[in-house]
């Protein structure tokens, strides 16, 4: 891969050789650097890193390769192989699935595994509008009952916890009758 981003590489070194060619002109330390050597003037511009860049790319045609040609081969051979669905009778009793609608193999294959179907997501809004009336009417019951409380000065409100201990009084009755039984077996 890295092939691809070095093909352009050797042309911009061409177009910078050309603008630094002659060596006779005071060039500017901060954008060249001169090369020692055998006395002739070479100069090593210096400019920005491409580093990302090419990475870029890499990545890119890396991707590509990875992803579109073995689809683009995929929907190829389905295309010669499979081919498209013929309309035909629909057999005494069956009924269609909502895929077998659909004429090409991919759109078959998409509406079965990754879309939901039109019945599945007409009773996804069903569900959605039953679970809003019922919030619907839970906050028109606690309005009335917050209107109920004003109107006859109630003063038991939404802090006010009903208490009641029968939890624990059974609780201890069953733990006073497990201890009646085990000692009722000892003193025998």
């Amino acid at each position: 891969m890295a092939a691809w981003s070095g093909l352009f590489r050797g042309a911009g070194q061409i177009l910078v050789r050309q603008k630094f060619a002659k060596p006779s002109q005071p060039l500017n330390n901060a954008v060249t650097r001169f090369m020692s050597g055998d006395g002739h003037h070479r100069i090593f511009p210096l400019a920005p890193t491409r580093w990302h860049w090419d990475k870029t790319k890499d990545l890119l045609h890396f991707y590509v390769m990875i992803g579109v040609i073995p689809l683009s081969i995929a929907v190829f051979c389905i295309n010669i192989f499979i081919g498209p669905a013929t309309l035909m009778e629909i057999p005494e009793g069956y009924t269609p699935k909502h895929w077998e609608y659909y004429r090409h193999p991919i759109s078959r294959w998409l509406s079965r595994y990754v879309f939901p179907s039109d019945q599945m997501e007409y009773e996804k809004y069903m569900h959605f509008i039953w679970a809003e009336q019922e919030v619907s009417k839970l906050r028109e019951l606690e309005q009335r009952v917050l209107d109920l409380m004003r109107e006859r000065v109630d003063y038991q409100y939404y802090y006010y916890e009903p208490y009641t201990n029968a939890k624990y009084v059974r609780r201890q009755a069953q733990g006073e009758k497990d201890e009646a039984e085990l000692y009722a077996g000892h003193v025998d």
